[in-house]
């Protein structure tokens, strides 16, 4: 592999592997590699993988057969979670040279020294209890916006997950760690950053490592306190936390802060407390929604939310009613809707009944036009007002597009001079 000098990387799934796949990008390019756009052709090709849904799975076949197609003598490499779950599985695919287990997928550089085209797939991973490590992540596309990873892992339970089996138990950085990379980012002119990890409410907990042995050392209330305080950065986001992590003591900090942005993703899955149960979910709906009423008691104009899963097992057309009702009922103003599909060795698939996918396909399309009309309502609430609007770098045929401080989508003529600004518009 000495003589390969050119890479391209494809990510799926969350905003956690696009901050890992551009991690991985600047290693391989400080050992001599240049990077491709992954429609090139490429000495090496990377998948970063999710396997949240079946989809993910079927996406990362169909892009090694794209690139057997264009460039049959590259390499292919593919990591993530996918890989961490069905690494022998993967490794039968036709063209796939070497697999990456969470443990080794930083350690890219060095295994692609050993491998030659043409040898049988490689696979280096790992028991999944044995990860322990946290490696720190961030994208940098443009300097607009940057996804920033502070913890990885996750030691709950969910009877739908396979996160815990393909990224290990949860784990973090440290709180010092993170501003040294917030302060970088400021450098580099980056305004926004988007706080990522599995289970961000457990930030501190650094579970099968010497050092704490599982206790938390730091919490997420400290790391956004200190977070607020760096120089140069405008924007945060808080990607996605779980309603029974986030405390009143975050959510008053996030309303007096000038640079936390007004804007919380709060996964419910369900508004019924029986599919809840089910799920091992570790609140109710009714935790749910005093969340989101002291959100909005201290920010009405903050937008909010909610990834659902439809068609779980055992989730009836009472169960499915009392999600939609529940949604119209609290104040979020998007939703995520994900249709349940069966995960090999998760305790989901001994639940019964089993909802019919033609089921959970309809429900699925009622949940997505609820979620439209909910953030059209949440964007009519705001209509004629005065935000602040964070602009992006891209031209799409004379238009430029920017989020309000909280999260309304901002169509606007090009203009260079806004580019990466912070500017007054009226929504």
């Amino acid at each position: 592999m000495n003589n390969s000098k050119t890479v391209a990387f494809h990510t799926l799934g969350c905003k956690l592997n696009f901050a890992e796949t551009s991690t991985l990008s600047r290693m391989l390019e400080n050992e001599g590699f240049e990077k491709k756009a992954f429609e090139e052709v490429a000495d090496v090709y990377v998948i970063n993988t999710c396997s949240v849904t079946d989809n993910a799975d079927k996406e990362c076949r169909q892009l090694v057969r794209r690139i057997q197609r264009k460039a049959p003598s590259s390499m292919v490499v593919i990591t993530g979670c996918y890989a961490q779950l069905k690494p022998k599985e993967i490794a039968e695919i036709e063209g796939v040279d070497l697999v990456l287990g969470a443990a080794e997928k930083f350690n890219i550089a060095s295994h692609l020294k050993e491998i030659t085209k043409g040898d049988s797939a490689r696979i280096s991973s790992c028991d999944i209890d044995e990860v322990s490590g946290f490696n720190s992540s961030f994208s940098l596309h443009d300097r607009t916006r940057t996804f920033l990873k502070v913890q990885d892992g996750c030691s709950y339970n969910c009877s739908f997950c396979t996160i815990p089996m393909a990224r290990g138990k949860s784990r973090s950085d440290t709180v010092e760690n993170v501003i040294r990379h917030a302060n970088e980012l400021a450098g580099k002119g980056v305004k926004e950053i988007v706080l990522t990890g599995v289970n961000l409410g457990d930030f501190g907990i650094n579970e099968n490592t010497d050092a704490s042995h599982g206790r938390r050392t730091e919490n997420f209330f400290q790391l956004v306190q200190e977070l607020d305080k760096v120089d140069g950065i405008e924007r945060y986001r808080i990607s996605s936390i779980e309603p029974n992590l986030l405390t009143n003591d975050i959510i008053a900090f996030v309303a007096e802060s000038r640079k936390f942005m007004p804007h919380f993703h709060i996964p419910l899955q369900s508004g019924s407390n029986h599919i809840l149960g089910l799920m091992r979910r570790r609140y109710k709906r009714e935790l749910y929604a005093d969340r989101v009423a002291v959100i909005k008691t201290l920010m009405p104009h903050c937008c909010i939310g909610a990834d659902v899963i439809v068609g779980s097992p055992g989730e009836t057309d009472n169960d499915f009613q009392m999600t939609v009702d529940f949604l119209n009922a609290i104040e979020v103003s998007y939703l995520h809707v994900f249709t349940y599909s069966e995960r090999d060795n998760t305790a989901a698939l001994a639940i019964k009944p089993v909802v019919p996918v033609s089921a959970r396909h309809e429900r699925n399309k009622i949940l997505r036009n609820l979620s439209y009309k909910k953030m059209r309502q949440f964007t009519g609430q705001h209509s004629g007002q005065v935000r602040k609007v964070l602009f992006e770098s891209r031209n799409k045929s004379g238009m430029m597009e920017g989020y309000t401080d909280n999260y309304i989508k901002i169509l606007a003529p090009y203009q260079d001079k806004l580019v990466n600004t912070v500017a007054d518009w009226t929504v």
